[in-house]
């Protein structure tokens, strides 16, 4: 069975020399996998990342990280759940073998899978519900071309038997419903197949939350750990959405605290040093351009005007006399 690295496109969709050009903007086509392969492919990729937790539980982390990735190659690419917990595991190895920049990189990963499943998701409830209003308004245009085609035999219609048919036609009722005996009256409402989707899209977005915060905590420890400017800033952003995230555990949430405390010190004497750093290969390279001149950067000066918050630069020739520029 091919792994997902490995599939390939039929010969009959593949792009021929005079087929137009393919838009490079445009996403790449999804090719999946059939259930049975998806199935097959999916247990194992399950199986491979049991054995990577019982490895990562005994300390074991070098070899549970490369079970994670075996996992994680055989877990098809459009799966970003499965595949978001899996990276969001190899981002705990990376954490323990004290990895920064991969444990970085393996948690944005399961981040960026998850926010592009929650986009997919939300495209696919407003579709449904589009369908859903869609096909209301196509049985109130079937119901009103009926009336007027019938208009006389309408008319002798007792009122009974229209507020009847104006209740039946009201009712959603579920295929396995429709199927059966007829229900009790609309009174009594029956279970529809809605409030079973509505229950399995909840429990998914609480999944989605749970592997979210795991990510987010990891890859804000591996950016604080990392250190640098860049990082130091990135850990303080992941900190801050976490302080705003329902369902946050209470320890997880005294070190949310405790590091939008700690870190903007830190992150402010990075960003000092980092910029002082960048002048400094500035001067070198300006004196370098100034040299066969007889000049250096020495020789101009920058003021800052008090009144406009603007600057001017001076120039000193170096024997006491200035201009400003």
């Amino acid at each position: 069975m091919p792994r997902p690295s490995e599939q390939t496109v039929p010969a009959s969709e593949r792009h021929e020399a005079n087929d137009p050009e393919p838009n490079p903007t445009a996403e790449p086509e999804v090719v999946r996998f059939s259930p049975e392969e998806e199935r097959a492919l999916l247990e194992e990729s399950n199986t491979t990342k049991a054995e990577a937790n019982a490895l990562y539980s005994t300390h074991d982390y070098e070899n549970a990280l490369s079970r994670y990735q075996d996992a994680l190659s055989t877990c098809p690419n459009y799966l970003l759940y499965e595949r978001a917990v899996v990276q969001s595991n190899m981002a705990a190895c990376y954490l323990q073998m004290e990895q920064w920049k991969d444990a970085i990189k393996a948690a944005t990963s399961a981040l960026d899978g998850l926010a592009t499943l929650e986009g997919k998701d939300k495209a696919k409830e407003s579709g449904q519900k589009q369908e859903l209003d869609g096909g209301e308004k196509n049985r109130e245009i079937k119901q009103q071309d009926a009336q007027m085609k019938n208009g006389d035999s309408s008319s002798e219609a007792s009122p009974k038997t229209a507020d009847q048919d104006g209740a039946i036609e009201g009712e959603i009722i579920s295929a396995g419903a429709a199927r059966a005996a007829p229900g009790p009256p609309p009174s009594s409402p029956q279970p529809i197949d809605g409030d079973t989707n509505t229950a399995a899209a909840e429990k998914r977005a609480a999944d989605v939350r749970r592997i979210r915060i795991k990510a987010l905590l990891r890859r804000a420890r591996a950016r604080a750990e990392a250190g640098g400017w860049h990082n130091l800033t990135g850990a303080e952003e992941d900190y801050k959405l976490l302080s705003t995230m329902p369902g946050l555990g209470a320890a997880d949430m005294r070190t949310v605290r405790g590091q939008l405390v700690a870190l903007p010190p830190r992150t402010k004497a990075a960003q000092e040093e980092e910029l002082s750093d960048m002048w400094g290969k500035l001067k070198t390279l300006g004196d370098g351009i100034l040299k066969p001149f007889g000049l250096s950067t020495s020789n101009f000066q920058m003021v800052k005007d008090e009144k406009s918050g603007g600057y001017s630069m001076n120039f000193s020739s170096g024997e006491g006399s200035a201009k400003k520029r």
